[in-house]
């Protein structure tokens, strides 16, 4: 069987089941549709809870984005991690005893305040729908190469797939959608990694073998991989840092409060029957987040070498067509990478070259004229390096290859099975449309519940709420396409971007609400709008979206990372202290909260015994 028939059957069939699911375990309830009864068993939930945190961030660019970073990128895994962590041990148990539906209405109770609620929603609206963009286009990209459609058209059968089994099935169909999902793409992540280390090193575990020493050799992988990239003109794969010192913590730190503020991981926590379940869910989801998280840090170094090793090893044109075996030879030769026969033929290049050359993730330009690829570091600083590449005719990098292609063509550079690959087309497509029913969720939960029944219309009955929830949830899925086809000017860094704005507006709010008694309704809003609005006003200002006559954009803000040296991706963290400073200031010059509403914070933080997830209580 051809690749292609075998991607249309192994992602067809997995679309089935996904819409069967959905059928069968549809919502009949406002519990239901909100939060799947809060009946979900505790491993189950942590399978779903696993697959809606695993984006297609964490399966297409994670790996994408440590390779092209090396040693710096090792802070979206700690940040991410380590947010999972904090979200677990600090607030999941506790929203989980307070028996709510959804993150604005635990502020809205807890703060006394529908101003509260309402800033809440904002809050959510803003980080949910930047964070999505990220989602469909990882659909356009995964059904572009694998489906052989255009990225737009793949958007619309995302969006076609999601409203089957999101609006229909609400958190219940979704939750048992997502269980499946995570074992399509926790397959589709670690069976090509195995398939790698073993070729490469004989390890069949990634996590060993990427310390481990190429087959035959008694080279490392990594000490190899440092020597391939510093030829190149490439900084050490395993000492290169993202930015300043400084920019790397606070990076990591905003990733990690952010982690711990999005709505629609910490309604996951809602669907399970009792606190102590609740605590069970969070372990066995760290488990099975473990799987990927451990194993993405050797998929982007041995992607990495591969990639490096077809197109500048002097046996390039040989590994194009007797695969992997042949190119881990290739990347264990000490050949000169800037020898006349040392870069790849366009002509020869590999079938998967040109297979990803039609989606326009990976270019070519033959700047010297040559008909070869010459890929090497446009920016370097090493002199050496840059004039044995010059010398052998280099007029600048001829090769361009996006982040978020690595993991999804990484099994056709090693000649996989059709099998495998496939696999991975479905893991995708798996990881993008599990966290864009989860967001969508939690776009839908907020307008439905917090603003419809919550503000506007508390009289509501609950086969009304239902239809006004399946509604919201059919416009956000429209609203969340046309972002995918019309993605705004500061679309890069969208999921990092998303990250920034919860750990600035909700992570500080949800934080004070449980471990602050004193703190009061005025003192949450303030800190809200104003982490929110000094993180956006940087980011904005980095990509040019506000206008003053006669003056450059980063001119407001000082220049280019002014703040010392911290990237706008970063400043999440910057804005959840600046939250914090502004709750607690103005909270000492208002008045202190109502009695009850104190004794009821000290009541959420007592560890045992739990409330009915039926949202009235």
């Amino acid at each position: 069987m051809d690749l292609q028939t075998t991607i249309y059957l192994v992602v067809g069939l997995s679309f089935s089941l996904y819409i069967g699911i959905a059928i069968w375990a549809r919502a009949g309830s406002t519990s239901e549709f909100y939060a799947a009864g809060g009946s979900v068993p505790p491993v189950m939930n942590g399978m779903a809870t696993a697959a809606d945190w695993m984006s297609a961030a964490s399966f297409i660019s994670m790996a994408g984005l440590i390779s092209n970073m090396g040693y710096g990128g090792g802070l979206f895994l700690m940040g991410w991690t380590g947010g999972y962590v904090l979200l677990a041990m600090l607030l999941a148990p506790y929203l989980r005893k307070f028996g709510k539906f959804t993150v604005p209405q635990f502020i809205g109770d807890r703060f006394y305040s529908k101003t509260a609620s309402t800033v809440a929603v904002l809050c959510l609206l803003v980080a949910s729908l930047t964070y999505i963009i990220g989602q469909m286009t990882g659909v356009g990209v995964a059904f572009s190469r694998f489906l052989g459609v255009s990225s737009e058209v793949g958007i619309y059968v995302g969006m076609g797939i999601v409203f089957m089994y999101a609006v229909f099935g609400g958190m219940k169909g979704i939750t048992y959608t997502q269980v499946a999902q995570y074992i399509v793409l926790i397959c589709a992540y670690i069976i090509p990694a195995v398939f790698i280390s073993i070729s490469l090193t004989g390890n069949p575990l990634p996590q060993l073998g990427l310390g481990s020493s190429l087959t035959g050799t008694d080279i490392s992988l990594l000490s190899k991989l440092d020597s391939v990239v510093t030829d190149l003109g490439f900084g050490k794969y395993t000492t290169t840092t993202a930015g300043s010192t400084l920019n790397m913590f606070v990076y990591t730190l905003s990733l990690m409060i952010g982690t711990a503020g999005l709505p629609h991981v910490i309604m996951r926590f809602f669907t399970v029957p009792t606190v102590a379940a609740a605590r069970s869910s969070a372990g066995w989801a760290l488990v099975f987040i473990a799987l990927l998280y451990t194993t993405a840090p050797s998929v982007a170094a041995m992607a990495k070498l591969n990639l490096h090793g077809t197109v500048n090893s002097a046996v390039g044109i040989q590994s194009s067509a007797e695969g992997l075996k042949v190119n881990a030879e290739a990347v264990k030769a000490n050949a000169d990478p800037y020898a006349e026969d040392a870069s790849l033929s366009y002509e020869a290049r590999p079938d998967w070259m040109k297979r990803w050359e039609k989606t326009g993730l990976l270019k070519f330009e033959d700047k010297n004229g040559d008909g070869r690829i010459q890929y090497y570091n446009d920016k370097t600083k090493n002199e050496v390096a840059k004039g044995k590449a010059e010398a052998a005719g280099w007029k600048g990098n001829e090769l361009t290859v996006n982040a978020d292609i690595i993991v999804l063509a990484n099994p056709e550079i090693a000649l996989l099975p059709n099998w495998v690959i496939a696999l991975v087309a479905a893991g995708g497509l798996a990881a993008a449309l599990s966290t864009a029913a989860g967001l969508l969720m939690a776009i839908s939960s907020a307008i439905s519940h917090d603003l419809v029944k919550g503000i506007f219309k508390p009289d509501i009955s609950e086969k009304g709420e239902l239809m006004t929830g399946k509604i919201a949830m059919a416009v956000s899925i429209v609203v969340a396409g046309w972002l995918g086809l019309n993605p705004p000017g500061f679309a890069a860094g969208t999921v990092a971007l998303a990250f920034g704005i919860a750990a600035s507006s909700l992570f500080p709010a949800i934080m004070m609400g449980i471990f602050s008694k004193k703190m009061n309704k005025e003192g949450a809003i303030a800190g809200m709008l104003s982490g929110l609005t000094v993180t956006l006003f940087y980011v904005f200002a980095h990509k040019g979206i506000f206008f003053v006559k006669g003056t450059e954009y980063l001119d407001l803000i000082g220049g280019a990372n002014s703040f010392f040296t911290i990237t706008p991706e970063a400043f999440g963290a910057v804005g959840a202290l600046v939250n914090f400073i502004v709750a607690f200031a103005v909270d000492k010059v208002t008045k202190e909260p109502p009695e009850h509403i104190q004794h009821m914070v000290e009541a959420v933080r007592v560890p045992r015994g739990s409330k009915a997830v039926d949202g009235a209580h």
